[in-house]
């Protein structure tokens, strides 16, 4: 569905452009564009190459694990239908920690590994369960220490400071996380009061 509304969009915007005279500043938007996709990307696999090898000299020295059994009795709380045990556990410990430390690209495989894991625990229901729709609003409202994402793409327009963002992000994604579980946890206790969950 979203293939076709991005074709309709490029599509009105061309027969747009046509019609009013400006076909000529489409197709020099469209290779500007292409040109910085590719300069930006390689922005990106730089820093990304660079905060996952550090990622790797974490884990090798326990760091990671430290920080997962530093978090996981929060993570316990936050998922009590999940047995600390469960290889689920495991993954969403791992999405966490690359989450927090803004790795959202090699956070993406884990969280649906988490995902897979979660389903089996639901028994295979094509329905959400709790824990599942827990693990989403957690994994889209993430608390990012580094966001090096952003940072990248800073470095890559020649910001003068790029890691000034780190602090607004910080207090930005902590705020968006506690709205997340409380909005969660609000929607889970309302439909338990009325009997559906």
């Amino acid at each position: 569905m979203v293939n076709y509304i991005w074709v309709a969009m490029i599509v009105i915007g061309i027969v747009f452009a046509l019609f009013n005279g400006t076909i000529d500043q489409v197709n020099a938007a469209i290779f500007k564009g292409a040109k910085d996709a590719v300069t930006i990307s390689f922005g990106l696999i730089s820093v990304l190459v660079f905060w996952l090898g550090l990622m790797k000299i974490a884990e090798k020295a326990g760091l990671l694990e430290a920080l997962g059994k530093l978090c996981r009795p929060a993570v316990k709380r936050i998922f009590p239908e999940v047995p600390p045990d469960h290889p689920a556990m495991g993954y969403i410990l791992s999405n966490t920690m690359a989450n927090l430390f803004g790795l959202g690209n090699a956070a993406t495989p884990l969280g649906i590994k988490a995902m897979e894991e979660l389903k089996k625990l639901n028994g295979g229901k094509d329905s959400a369960s709790r824990s599942m729709i827990t693990f989403l609003a957690v994994n889209t409202s993430s608390i990012t220490l580094i966001p090096t994402t952003v940072i990248a793409v800073r470095i890559s327009y020649g910001s003068s400071n790029p890691a000034d963002i780190v602090m607004p992000t910080l207090i930005a994604t902590i705020i968006s996380a506690i709205g997340a579980l409380l909005i969660d946890r609000w929607f889970y206790y309302r439909r338990k009061r009325k009997g559906e969950a």
